[in-house]
């Protein structure tokens, strides 16, 4: 199962950070480029422990449907959302916040398996492994955006 893990230092209060990571609103800005749309669930705000959100998004030119579910909560160190339904056979999200240098490291663990088998395997090689971290990356970056300037405050209220 492919995993991918970043590392992103933000100078910023870890409860920010960690909300943020988890606000329905900040994610549909960093995804904008996909035109992802929350559409069942929770569809703003802040999620919670066993709260579900459905996302629509196109992703190789196909609009597709994920469902992803918040499993594991301890605010403000860490929380993992699963995948319930979406085009992966599975994935775990999990999203660590330590207090460092008057601010917060970020790390993500995303460890998914894709569905069709061996040509699946291939797709995470060719280019499915790069365009997911590159979807992170972006997230990370619009978390750090808000997080370091009074952005934030826009989001959580």
């Amino acid at each position: 199962m492919p995993r991918i893990e970043l590392q992103t230092e933000i100078k910023a209060d870890r409860k920010i950070v960690f909300d943020l990571s988890r606000s329905i609103d900040l994610h549909k800005i960093s995804t904008e480029h996909t035109n992802e749309e929350a559409i069942a669930g929770k569809t703003s705000g802040l999620i919670e422990l066993n709260e579900s959100v459905t996302w629509r998004a196109k992703h190789f030119g196909i609009y597709q449907n994920l469902t992803s579910k918040i499993t594991e909560y301890k605010r403000p160190k860490y929380f993992a959302d699963e995948m319930i339904k979406g085009a992966f056979a599975e994935f775990k999200h999990e999203h660590h916040f330590i207090e460092s240098d008057g601010g917060t490291l970020m790390t993500d663990f995303f460890d998914y398996k894709s569905p069709f088998g061996i040509l699946g395997k291939l797709m995470d090689k060719l280019f499915l492994k790069k365009y997911m971290t590159a979807l992170l990356t972006e997230r990370n970056r619009i978390v750090k955006e808000f997080a370091e300037s009074d952005k934030w405050m826009e989001i959580i209220k």
